[in-house]
């Protein structure tokens, strides 16, 4: 640097600078900072003490050369800085392209999982489906199937043939920017589980597009294939496509048929420790089971197994739903309360995944909790997502709570379908009683004495023989504090008197006292005092108290050696 600076006479009247200038030099450097500001700072010191003779010109021009040169450095760095957030800036890929990067990173994860015999990372792999679906073109799907599936399988052309096909033929200009189709290249043959990715992602594009006879046929060779083959690294490929085979069997409504497969495919996955194989068959036995109202035999099933420990988040939500749904159908419903809140909650999060699950299960923890006597959260109502298909739950809550009979009866038969369609209008019309009892409280605390005929009339009963049957259970089922009169058909209210004119204040006060006193007896029978002939001959109580303290340690210290 000193090299680069003008020499003294050049810089004219600032050779002589005053000891301000220095001053104002130091405090420019210390703001501006950089490479030159220890140079800087120390030549303006020097100038600043040094007398008025040449080396205090020489360091103030040193000094303000350096600050010459830094300003003229600065900008060039901000300009390169610029230069380079520009070329960080790459111009977004094709969605081809991506496919492509993306189908070509999981045959490499295959290739690998294979080769190291881990099937923990086919877990990537499964995952990986979820935009694959959404993003794969006919073209690219064909062109997998072709280079995964061997020749020499007879299934290979049935595959291509339900493969999709583009929905409008490609102009010339389009072909001539298309991308070439391009795999990585890797030793062939390929393994087995190559085909399975493949011919997985056809069934799932097939099922998204609702092509259920294709699908149908799909999943049933898919399923055939893999049964020929006992792979740990194929287990995620296999749960994933019993799930789908399912799925097909229920669209076409034929979901009973599968039981006897999917009870030996369960016991296949549970002798080979297939964790997620065991929680996703269970899964979809419980679902058959409860499809066809089979409650017995799907309690018995839970009854004999074990929910695998290593399973996966979404798998382990379904099977608190079922036995949610289960416990509710059998009268327990806190454990059933209990079990559909923690499917709720280890839902997916996001507004707009999973809504259909998230749905079913706000629908049964609404019943559930009504069942029980209480009165859902108004936000569990006004969720975004869920607000419009909630609202015949809302209809029916709004019922339970104002004890209205008429008004439930109506909006029961009004939603009857939907109930239906969503399996809970047994559950519902269990609620009947429920709002009998609000109905009941409100007159209970409104009337002193009342009619029977009276209640049958506001609750919308009958007769008031239907009355007296149901103010007796409720009176039996400590509802309500009353006494019927059956000579004179009415109901008496019993009148509630104050507690504190009671006993009962004096009572607990002299029960909270006499725990006091018996906590002091057993405190002062606890305390040791020493004997007059205990104490050592002419120890004071200073050193008693050390002796004591020594012993203690000792005694610490043997209980450490015993640790």
């Amino acid at each position: 640097i000193p090299s680069r600076l003008p020499s003294v006479g050049s810089l004219g009247p600032l050779a002589g600078a005053s000891a301000i200038v220095c001053t104002a030099v130091i405090k420019r450097a210390r703001r501006r900072g950089g490479p030159l500001r220890s140079l800087i700072v120390r030549n303006a010191k020097v100038a600043k003490t040094k007398t008025k003779d040449v080396s205090k010109q020489d360091a103030v021009a040193k000094a303000l050369a350096a600050m010459a040169v830094m300003d003229a450095s600065a900008a060039p760095k901000k300009e390169e800085v610029k230069e380079k957030k520009e070329e960080k800036k790459e111009p977004p890929k094709d969605p081809r392209t991506l496919l492509l990067e993306s189908i070509s990173q999981n045959m490499k994860t295959i290739h690998v999982a294979v080769q190291q015999g881990d099937n923990r990372v086919m877990g990537r792999v499964i995952r990986a489906y979820a935009s694959l679906r959404r993003t794969v073109m006919p073209d690219v799907l064909r062109a997998l199937l072709e280079e995964t599936i061997d020749a020499s399988r007879p299934g290979k052309a049935q595959y291509l043939a339900m493969a999709p096909v583009a929905d409008a033929p490609m102009t010339d200009e389009e072909k001539e920017k298309l991308i070439e189709i391009k795999f990585p290249q890797l030793p062939k043959p390929y393994p087995v589980e190559m085909e399975a990715f493949s011919v997985l992602l056809l069934l799932m594009v097939l099922i998204d597009k609702k092509e259920k006879e294709k699908a149908f046929e799909c999943s049933n060779m898919l399923v055939t294939w893999l049964k020929t083959h006992n792979r740990r690294t194929l287990d995620a490929f296999n749960a994933r496509a019993y799930f789908y085979l399912s799925l097909a069997f229920e669209w076409n409504g034929t979901l009973q048929e599968l039981r006897p497969e999917l009870l030996g495919a369960y016991r296949t996955a549970c002798l080979r420790h297939d964790g997620m194989g065991q929680a996703t068959l269970l899964n979809l036995l419980l679902r058959n089971y409860l499809a066809y109202n089979l409650y017995e035999q799907a309690l018995k099933l839970v009854d004999k197994t074990v929910f695998p420990e290593s399973r996966p988040n979404a798998q382990y939500a379904r099977y608190l739903l079922y036995i949610g749904q289960i416990k509710a159908v059998k009268l327990e419903y806190s454990d059933s309360h209990s079990k559909l809140m923690q499917a709720i909650r280890k839902a997916p999060q996001a507004p707009t995944v999973a809504l259909g699950f998230k749905l079913a299960a706000h629908k049964l923890a609404i019943v559930v909790e009504l069942l029980m006597g209480g009165i859902p959260e108004r936000s569990m109502f006004t969720q975004k997502e869920l607000k419009e298909q909630l609202r015949p739950y809302y209809a029916i809550t709004q019922a339970v709570r104002n004890g209205d009979l008429n008004e439930f009866a109506k909006q029961t038969s009004t939603y009857e379908a939907v109930f239906k369609k969503d399996k809970t209008l047994t559950l519902i019309n269990r609620l009947r009683y429920n709002v009998i009892k609000t109905g009941l409280r409100d007159i209970n605390l409104s009337y002193s004495r009342i009619s029977l005929q009276d209640i049958a009339s506001k609750l919308g009963l009958d007769s008031a023989e239907d009355a007296a049957g149901v103010v007796a259970k409720a009176v039996v089922d400590g509802v309500i504090d009353a006494t019927i009169d059956y000579d004179k058909q009415f109901l008496k209210s019993t009148q509630k008197f104050d507690l504190y004119s009671s006993c009962e204040p004096q009572k607990a006060l002299h029960k909270r006292i006499a725990f006091c006193l018996q906590m002091h007896n057993d405190t002062v029978k606890a305390m040791a005092y020493p004997d007059a002939g205990d104490a050592k001959d002419g120890e004071s109580a200073e050193e008693r108290r050390e002796r004591e303290k020594r012993e203690m340690m000792e005694m610490d210290d043997d209980d450490e050696m015993l640790i």
